[in-house]
């Protein structure tokens, strides 16, 4: 299995970031500065994306295969129970992870597969058009993005606050998302499923603290694919008011703050009473 990309700083206790489909570790880096400063934050790009080679011969990847490639890096590192935070396809990553080791919480940003049947056709109409037109039309997308109305043309669906965004954010994020060779076999690997916390390999629920989110203005993940029924009894919801699918770009200050109130979870759990 080629070894993943992945972006280490900070001192702390390890928090592993898992990006969405069709974008890689640097959708991360407007929260680094602030998660950096209090924890060992190792960024990864999933295969193929990002920096990290694809996994070849296989029409379909499904999320759990993704999450067996970011447990074999924790092990190259020597990273035994690290907190997560996932986005979109991240966050469901993130769920496959905790189904196969240790880990001291999670965080799940507009987390996909919390759909009640097979993944939603507009989600997956949506996805397919975006990447065919980064694919295909990178450099007028480019130079779109360029200007604050292409900003909101362009990453309106996906980004909460696009006019805010800067032209070189929404530039990478176009080209990051035209150029991934795993987007095809991830994007298929999810159509016909969804999230089970019970599968033959998660037989034992997550104790984990879980925080869930998604954002007033997330225009992919609709209200048909937020379902919380398969998440443990004691996962909390929160509000990221303003903030689209990727919120990490749209309000970091908030994003980061999430984050860290999840993992203060874990201290505050195990104080006595």
């Amino acid at each position: 299995m080629p070894p993943l990309a992945f972006t280490r700083s900070g001192t702390g206790a390890p928090l592993v970031l898992l990006h969405g489909i069709g974008s890689s570790r640097r959708a991360w880096d407007p929260v680094l500065p602030a998660l950096a400063a209090r924890f060992d934050v190792i960024a990864v790009d999933l295969p193929g994306f990002g920096d990290s080679a694809p996994l070849y011969g296989q029409a379909e990847i499904p999320p759990a295969r993704l999450a067996e490639s970011v447990a074999d890096l924790l092990d190259d590192l020597g990273v035994t129970e690290p907190h997560l935070a996932g986005n979109s396809l991240g966050g469901w990553v993130a769920l496959e992870l905790a189904a196969r080791r240790p880990v001291a919480s999670l965080t799940l940003l507009s987390p996909a597969g919390l759909w009640p049947g097979n993944s939603p056709r507009y989600g997956l109409v949506s996805l397919r058009a975006s990447r065919w037109l980064a694919r295909h039309a990178t450099a007028p997308l480019s130079r779109l993005v360029r200007y604050r109305l292409g900003r909101i043309l362009v990453l309106g669906q996906t980004h909460g606050r696009p006019a805010r965004l800067t032209a070189e954010y929404a530039r990478a994020a176009v080209e990051t998302l035209g150029r991934c060779p795993g987007f095809e076999a991830a994007l298929a690997g999810t159509a016909r499923r969804r999230y089970l916390a019970t599968t033959p390999i998660a037989t034992t629920p997550i104790a984990a603290p879980v925080t869930v989110t998604f954002g007033s203005r997330d225009r992919l993940l609709l209200r048909g694919s937020r379902h919380l029924d398969q998440l443990p009894p004691n996962a909390r919801a929160e509000a990221l008011p303003g903030c689209g699918h990727v919120p990490m770009a749209d309000d970091p200050a908030a994003v980061a703050a999430l984050i860290t109130r999840t993992i203060a979870r874990v201290t505050q759990s195990a104080a006595p009473a």
